[in-house]
């Protein structure tokens, strides 16, 4: 593992290596598992891992006919590397804690094959805060209720039982990122201003899903 993932604000970069991925999100609290394999992106975690291990999440937005440098959403979110692995094949495997949500200022020109952004967190220094928001379990029944029958429909397996044993937010930023919902949901729930937001934007989405189209039944 890699050292300390605790930064303070004077310490946040204005530029950041960016792994624009569609359909994928992390927040600010959440570790994810990442299979480098592309040669830009190897480039690119080779440079972080010489530097300050962080680079951006962020997606590009869903376009009918995607262009070669498709164009990026304008919140995402930057993470530190706390593990690394090489495989025998060159691939990269990592861990990505996410820190703190960014909004993309413009993109900066480089000698990079990646892309690199100017970003600014100004309007979510309260990620690395480490209070606890006052939500209660008993609030999200419904919601989970909900969540594990889409889940099971879509095909989704999710360990349940491992997610009691989380905080709360965790939990809400866990499966937010792993839900099947679509790229633009996924976007309104990263740009959610906090967990309680975050909850009823969820709540409101899966409204969306309880009537199957397909078959005419309510999701049970």
């Amino acid at each position: 593992m890699i050292n300390s993932l605790l930064m303070k604000i004077e310490e946040l970069p204005n530029k950041i290596p960016v792994f624009p991925l569609s359909n994928f999100i992390i927040f600010p609290k959440t570790t994810v598992p990442l299979n480098i394999f592309e040669p830009r992106y190897l480039d690119m975690i080779n440079d972080s891992m010489k530097s300050n291990k962080l680079i951006g999440m962020i997606q590009p937005k869903n376009i009918d006919n995607q262009k070669y440098i498709p164009e990026l959403h304008n919140v995402g979110c930057m993470g530190k590397i706390t593990s690394f692995r090489e495989t025998d094949d060159g691939r990269y495997l990592i861990e990505l804690k996410g820190l703190i949500r960014f909004k993309s200022i413009k993109e900066i020109n480089t000698d990079h094959k990646y892309r690199v952004l100017e970003v600014n967190f100004k309007d979510f220094i309260h990620d690395l805060n480490d209070k606890k928001e006052n939500l209660k379990f008993s609030d999200l029944e419904l919601i989970f209720k909900d969540l594990k029958s889409l889940f099971e429909k879509r095909g989704f397996i999710i360990n349940w039982k491992a997610l009691e044993n989380q905080s709360l937010d965790e939990t809400i930023n866990a499966l937010a990122m792993a839900s099947p919902f679509s790229l633009e949901e996924k976007q309104v729930l990263l740009e959610a201003e906090n967990l309680d937001i975050r909850k009823n934007k969820i709540s409101q989405i899966l409204s969306t899903y309880t009537f199957d189209d397909f078959n005419n039944t309510t999701i049970q």
